[in-house]
């Protein structure tokens, strides 16, 4: 009976965790598209580029991302990738991705981090000062260190920190590192971050 009940438990988090990752993709894949329509009329130039660069990103979602595993390298060029995207698509916007540690052959489950990187760019677009996204991966001691700051804009006081992308977030890492991780938000006048510990 203990490992019938075992066996439904864990098949009731797998599908939790399958339907977390299903709402993702096409959250994500709205916001794009919804910027390529904006961009058709404002710039078809760039809106081309966008496209092109989407169908990339589409094609990680496809194909990698339905692996239960995948590259800690592999996911941050994805998000490499989209925040090269939202450079095209924005002006006054800057990125840093900073690495350190040995990420070489460290796997992660896919696209843990794309929520996280899409609130921060959604919410520091500031037409009146240059905005920035700053990603920093390191790896020490069998220990995954993420952080996600962004600048917030001038207008904007209290950062929402809400929507479908973080509650899936924070549910998917209590299914999928229930014991094994930490999660810190932090918010000032300027600056908004995500501090994110997983025991590998």
């Amino acid at each position: 009976d203990r490992q019938l009940i075992f066996e439904l438990e864990k098949s009731k988090t797998s599908a939790e965790l399958e339907q977390l990752k299903n709402q993702i993709n096409p959250h994500f894949l709205f916001n794009m598209l919804n910027n390529a329509n904006v961009l058709t009329k404002r710039d078809p130039e760039k809106a081309s580029q966008v496209l092109m660069k989407l169908s990339d990103l589409l094609r990680y979602q496809l194909y990698d991302s339905a692996r239960d595993k995948v590259l800690l390298t592999s996911d941050i060029h994805f998000l490499e990738d989209f925040l090269n995207l939202e450079k095209i698509r924005r002006d006054n916007f800057d990125f840093l991705i900073s690495k350190e540690g040995d990420l070489n052959g460290v796997q992660i489950p896919p696209l843990l981090f794309i929520s996280f990187v899409e609130n921060a760019v959604k919410h520091n677009n500031d037409t009146s000062k240059s905005s920035f996204v700053n990603l920093y991966f390191n790896v020490q001691n069998n220990e995954l260190h993420f952080k996600c700051e962004n600048s917030k804009p001038i207008l904007k006081a209290i950062q929402k920190t809400g929507g479908l992308g973080l509650t899936n977030i924070k549910r998917r890492l209590e299914l999928l590192f229930p014991m094994t991780h930490q999660l810190n938000i932090e918010e000032s006048k300027e600056l908004f971050s995500i501090t994110l510990t997983i025991k590998l």
